[in-house]
């Protein structure tokens, strides 16, 4: 089961980005600006090659990871991490907004995608956010990945929604708007794997493996 932060944890950041100067920014920005005994960050990395072993080697929570690298595309770094690690967050930085990048950044599972101009507790907070079971995805960005899923058709929202439950729709509003799992459990005064199971099927009716894509897809659904 994936760690979440208590007030006291420190998450532990792996910094994959070929910019000496954007890394050292990164790390200034949590352990300095931060507070060291909030971010630390565990270890470095500049390209792709050697990134999975990297995290085998320093077991970070959370992996930053930049979308272009020199010998490859951080969506696929992002899929070889979580196939070997499924338990590491991973939050994209970049300073690209393909909808191409954004699409496979979040279908290979990355759990948040960020902008590089993002102010610095906006960073902050959204590891804490991913950390502590949300996702970090802003309206312009779930408004990309829904244009990319309806013109490639792996997901017709509104059919999809139909099947849920009304259970299944409730508890998938909560993580449209950003709850925890635990925070839903205390809501609906249900037991925690009792709201494992309804994601579980939610998931499998709208055909998607993240909670970042499902809540994309409520929110899309009722944008208008």
């Amino acid at each position: 089961m994936p760690a979440i932060l208590t007030p006291t944890a420190t998450c532990r950041i792996l910094i994959v980005d070929d910019s000496p100067l954007v890394r050292a920014g990164l790390r200034a920005v949590l352990e300095i600006q931060g507070g060291a005994s909030e971010f630390e960050v565990c270890g470095e990395a500049d390209r792709a090659l050697g990134t999975v072993e990297k995290v085998a080697e320093l077991k970070p929570d959370l992996v930053l990871l930049d979308i272009r690298l020199p010998d490859g595309h951080g969506f696929e770094v992002c899929r070889s991490i979580l196939k070997d690690h499924p338990d590491t967050r991973i939050l994209m930085l970049t300073a690209f907004t393909s909808d191409t990048f954004i699409y496979e950044s979040i279908t290979a599972g990355a759990h948040g995608y960020l902008m590089k101009e993002i102010e610095p507790e906006g960073l902050r907070q959204s590891i804490r956010d991913v950390m502590d079971g949300k996702s970090a995805l802003s309206d312009q960005i779930t408004q990309k990945v829904m244009r990319m899923m309806r013109s490639g058709g792996p997901v017709d929202s509104d059919t999809s929604l139909k099947l849920l439950s009304s259970q299944e729709r409730k508890v998938l509003s909560m993580v449209a708007d950003g709850l925890t799992n635990k925070e839903i459990a205390v809501e609906m005064s249900l037991s925690d794997n009792t709201v494992k199971n309804y994601l579980a099927s939610v998931f499998d009716k709208l055909k998607v493996r993240r909670r970042s894509q499902a809540a994309a897809l409520w929110t899309e659904h009722h944008r208008g």
